[in-house]
């Protein structure tokens, strides 16, 4: 069983719903959980907030915190969860923030990615993977690894 499949049958075993806000991803991970049919009891809404101006109006991030750390952090990844989550009728949502590649800097390298999770009555989860300069597509690939993962994790919980 994929792993989209797995977070939906995890989800649905709750009546959880997902959401997700994806920037570097670009909306792969609605893709992956919306490719297995009978995913819509679960998948509620995703936000493709590539740009600042669309974390702000979409999600409510803070244009301080982009200011202050930039639109890959785990700052900008958890107020991106959050607000997926706010502005959704999910119960459970993933956010992911990252350069993919090319490109990067000495202080945020090709390959960062920053990955939230908010989910209803518990405290929002933040992580930092330095993939490295592996390529645009597996950088893209192994995130959303990553966030469906940490979906499943979330949904098993408790």
């Amino acid at each position: 069983m994929s792993a989209a499949a797995k977070v939906l049958d995890a989800c649905r075993a709750k009546g959880w719903h997902v959401a997700a806000a994806e920037s570097c991803t670009g909306g792969l991970v609605m893709a992956a959980l919306t490719e297995i049919p009978g995913s819509s009891d679960v998948v509620e809404r995703g936000f493709v907030t590539y740009s600042n101006a669309a974390k702000v109006q979409l999600l409510g991030v803070s244009p301080e915190t982009l200011e202050r750390v930039g639109a890959v952090s785990e700052e900008t990844a958890r107020e991106m969860a959050e607000g997926a989550l706010a502005r959704s009728e999910a119960e459970l949502a993933v956010s992911i923030t990252g350069i993919a590649g090319p490109g990067g800097s000495e202080h945020k390298p090709e390959g960062r990615v920053c990955f939230g999770l908010a989910r209803t009555g518990a405290p929002t989860l933040t992580r930092q993977i330095d993939f490295g300069p592996i390529g645009r597509s597996a950088v893209r690939a192994a995130s959303v690894d990553t966030a469906l993962s940490l979906l499943l994790d979330a949904a098993r919980a408790e």
